[in-house]
């Protein structure tokens, strides 16, 4: 059983940074790929990127490439993702999600993720 919380949203103003965080319970995290999904009003949830179980693999939507970056620290059960150059486009409720998965295979399917947090809000204005 893996918990996690989200944090590190707000609002900013278009061109800013964030870092959100996201917490792990359990002394199963470092086995488990991690995501971060997104979801706007009225649209379905996003895959925005994701990080193998050990950090040294990412995968990143088209949208985020460039600016948004994934790392995780396994010593302190969380996952990270900086983003930089934030966009209108980016306002969202920010999700963290975690995969029983010890592999360098990154999914991008919500339904592959076995676990999720409550999610932040992002709100970025222009």
């Amino acid at each position: 059983q893996v918990q996690l919380v989200e944090s590190g949203g707000g609002l900013v103003q278009a061109g800013a940074s964030l870092r959100l965080s996201c917490a792990a319970s359990g002394r199963t995290f470092s086995r488990c790929a991690m995501g971060w999904f997104r979801q706007a009003p009225g649209k379905e949830r996003e895959f925005v990127g994701g990080i193998n179980w050990s950090g040294d693999v990412t995968s990143y939507a088209d949208s985020v490439r460039g600016r948004f970056t994934i790392s995780r620290d396994n010593a302190k059960n969380t996952v990270y993702l900086q983003m930089n150059s934030l966009k209108p486009e980016d306002t969202a409720v920010y999700y963290c999600a975690a995969r029983m998965y010890i592999g360098n295979y990154l999914s991008r399917l919500r339904n592959d993720y076995d676990y999720w947090g409550q999610g932040t809000q992002v709100t970025v204005s222009s």
